[in-house]
């Protein structure tokens, strides 16, 4: 099976490393989770796995990666602009165990995946499909290679609920040991059975992993355990430690006064201060020693730290009540007899299948909403391209005024979220998924809006971050729309749930 030693990773662009003598096994059951904090080098990781040269142009590496005779099957985060402009076929084609599998092989994965074994014939082109539609039929292609180790990054992101459902009984039944990224809580809780934590600690200077044998719960439960315990240990150590010189200190300053004070009629005496302060002096230096070896205050990687103003609304107003005949996508139906009433402090959530609407759905609203309440309103998209040009410098897409006092401010906040110096001047493009994705929530932040139209909030986030915005949003005072396949967020942030299908939105329980 594939054997990492010693390995560590140097990001050439910013300079720093990433990762520093990692070494671990997999072995036939492994389902190996890669956490950690956006940035942190996972999807990094990932691809120097499958195949060095994938990030030959922005960082180096040292130490072994043993794989001889091993397929690895690699599903990337996003498909490069020349593999989404092709045809399904030509998209599967790139894989021989796709054109060597049977009908039946192929018809029983689509089936299982909710779609149809024709669309791996089709000639429509990867890019016309939801971002779902495309997760589907990459992992379908992954699959029908049949690879000895499976290495998928983001397999969740854009999945609907049934997919993902579906994607956790694979992963628990596969015949091969799989390393993956995921920000989806539940999936990581139900099944992984070993973690890989990456950190980034003193202003992200220096790399920490933690390889854990176990589950997702026991590993947080576990950390967090071991950090009170670190902690409660350190305030112990650092109260005595305290006490101890206090009273070295009451010492010393009365040996020393009475040294200052002593008559030279009474020599003996001096002698004996003398010899009393040499062994003061003798204690304080054994306390600054003892100081050095004192359990310290746990190091650890905080997730994103962030919080919205309060705002003021008037709860229960009528804010929309929207209607639409058909909802469509290049002349296809989608969707007919919608129907959404929307009242102000409402926090609505959307699901439905893949491919059935709920990102344009979600910009109808947000056109209309914005038309209406014009900069009460901010709209996160899930193509983060949509409203932030790559190539804009960070400040600028925070604090496009250039106003000392916004770009203050700005920094203020992203100081606040760890980003670094280097990353608040760098581009937009440098920034991973969920850098950006921190990005969309400092904008709203700033903003300080009454309504917020989030599509897929969470799903560049690590699982560390999400209960942290899980929390922020649920506590939101404005109106939330968002459209979400992450189900501890629509169970813990939204009180209405409405499914997307053909004949219109039905509310569901979830």
């Amino acid at each position: 099976m594939l054997q990492v030693k010693n390995l560590s990773i140097y990001m050439e662009i910013n300079n720093r490393w990433i990762l520093r003598d990692l070494t671990f096994h997999l072995s036939p059951n492994h389902r190996v989770a890669i956490i950690g904090e956006e940035g942190n080098g996972k999807s990094t990781l990932l691809k120097l796995l499958h195949n060095p040269a994938l990030i030959e142009t922005y960082a180096g590496y040292t130490g072994i990666v043993l794989k001889t005779g091993i397929k690895t099957g690699y599903l990337p985060q996003e498909l490069s602009e020349e593999e989404a402009a092709l045809g399904v076929y030509d998209f599967m084609s790139q894989e021989p165990g796709f054109l060597e599998s049977t009908p039946k092989e192929q018809s029983v994965l689509a089936r299982a995946m909710g779609i149809e074994a024709e669309d791996f014939y089709s000639e429509r082109p990867i890019c016309s499909y939801s971002g779902g539609e495309r997760i589907k039929l990459a992992m379908a292609r992954v699959m029908l290679g049949k690879p000895d180790v499976y290495l998928l990054d983001e397999p969740t992101n854009d999945m609907d609920i049934k997919t993902m459902e579906w994607l956790e009984g694979i992963i628990l039944t596969l015949n091969a040991p799989v390393l993956y990224i995921s920000h989806d809580e539940l999936l990581l809780e139900r099944t992984a059975n070993c973690i890989i934590h990456l950190e980034q600690l003193r202003k992200k200077q220096v790399p920490r992993h933690t390889v854990f044998q176990g589950t997702y719960r026991d590993y947080i439960s576990q950390r967090l355990q071991a950090f009170a315990h670190q902690a409660q240990m350190a305030k112990s150590e650092q109260e005595e430690y305290r006490k101890q010189m206090e009273k070295w200190r009451r010492i010393y300053q009365r040996v020393d006064y009475e040294q200052r004070t002593i008559t030279r009629a009474n020599p003996s005496g001096g002698r004996l201060l003398k010899k009393k302060m040499k062994s003061v002096l003798s204690t304080g230096r054994r306390l600054e020693r003892q100081a050095e070896n004192m359990t310290q205050m746990p190091d650890y990687e905080e997730a994103i730290g962030l919080a919205f103003d309060a705002v003021e609304v008037v709860q229960g107003k009528l804010l929309l009540d929207f209607t639409l005949d058909t909802l469509c996508v290049e002349n296809r139906v989608l969707a007919c007899n919608l129907r959404l009433v929307l009242r102000s402090g409402m926090h609505i959530g959307i699901i439905g299948d893949n491919g059935v609407g709920k990102t344009t759905l979600l910009r109808i609203l947000a056109q209309q909403l914005i038309d209406k309440y014009a900069d009460q309103v901010a709209y996160m998209p899930q193509n983060y391209d949509e409203q932030l040009d790559f190539s804009m410098p960070v400040l600028t897409f925070l604090a496009p005024s250039g106003k000392k006092e916004d770009v203050t401010r700005a920094r203020t906040f992203m100081g606040s979220l760890r980003y670094t110096h280097e990353e608040m001047e760098a581009s937009a493009a440098r920034l991973s998924g969920g850098q950006k994705a921190k990005l969309y929530f400092l904008k709203i932040a700033l903003m300080q809006p009454q309504i917020l139209i989030l599509d897929e909030p969470t799903r560049n986030l690590s699982p560390l971050s999400g209960p942290v915005v899980r929390q922020t949003l649920s506590a939101y005072t404005g109106t939330i729309v968002s459209v979400s396949h992450d189900r501890k967020y629509l169970q813990e942030v939204c009180d209405a749930v409405f499914r997307l299908a053909p004949d219109g939105l039905h509310p569901e329980e979830v």
